[in-house]
């Protein structure tokens, strides 16, 4: 074991405008999940997008949020690129939704129970059905769907309470950005497991919502498929975080190209 915990603390990272990202992909960071939770290790993960790098490099808030989880994962395509520009040559993308079908996958093989938390009742039902049809023997030991609203103190504690008791070792958490990972802060060192912050794979995973196609993904027009899905929703997101994000990230690369010159 201490092996293990020497090898994960030797993880290569890359700082994109003011978010750590880490150069982790699905065997990775399925390895360090499965030791943090074997170790019973209060820690969380977040699968990282241009969502949360902007919102994070515009909130200092939330900025130390990020900043406190164990593993930060190139969730979009662009985050990938630009690992690649900062020297990691051959990242993969680590997506939030896949990387929780990785993990089920391990979860099954290893017996280490899980706890899904977000979504409605509805949601959570058709999502337990289709994982435990996908990965026989799939160990969910519980899951609840908390209120559309800011959780109090005692609440946040219930959840706490509920996770532990029932037993589970992660906790995969489908609340979207940045709420999801506000929860995660907040049970730090108060639930005894790895909580992962997998945006919306539950909708996704239920068959609620659709996916943008493999080939939109590789191309990195994800946002462009889940702007057509919901435009009132998405277009202020989009509209200001991507312009921004190339233009703060296109100057990151040229600071640092003339400091080495």
């Amino acid at each position: 074991m201490e092996q293990d915990s020497q090898r994960l603390r030797s993880l290569p990272s890359r700082w994109i405008l003011k978010t750590r990202v880490d150069a982790t992909d699905y065997g990775d960071a399925c390895d360090r999940i499965q030791t943090w939770a074997t170790e019973g290790r209060s820690c969380y993960v977040v699968a990282a997008n241009v969502h949360v790098v902007m919102t994070a490099y515009l909130d200092p808030v939330y900025q130390a949020v990020i900043q406190q989880a164990a593993l930060v994962t190139p969730d979009g395509m662009p985050l990938v690129w630009g690992l690649r520009q900062l020297g990691i040559a051959q990242q993969p993308r680590v997506y939030g939704p896949d990387l929780m079908l990785a993990w089920c996958e391990r979860a099954a093989q290893t017996g280490l129970p899980l706890y899904l938390y977000g979504g409605t009742e509805e949601t959570l039902q058709r999502l337990r059905a289709t994982l435990q049809r996908q990965f026989p023997g799939l160990p969910i030991a519980g899951s609840y769907a908390p209120p559309f609203r800011a959780l109090s103190a005692a609440e946040d504690a219930a959840d706490a309470a509920r996770i532990h008791q029932s037993g589970a070792r992660v906790v995969l958490v489908g609340l979207g950005c940045p709420k999801q990972e506000q929860w995660m802060y907040r049970q730090l060192g108060q639930v005894q497991g790895v909580m992962i912050g997998v945006g919306a794979a539950f909708n996704f995973l239920s068959g609620e919502g659709s996916q943008a196609p493999r080939w939109m993904m590789a191309l990195g027009l994800e946002w462009l498929y889940r702007f057509s899905q919901e435009p009132r929703r998405l277009w202020r997101r989009y509209a200001m975080n991507n312009p921004l994000f190339i233009l703060l990230f296109g100057l990151q690369l040229l600071r640092q190209r003339f400091s080495k010159d």
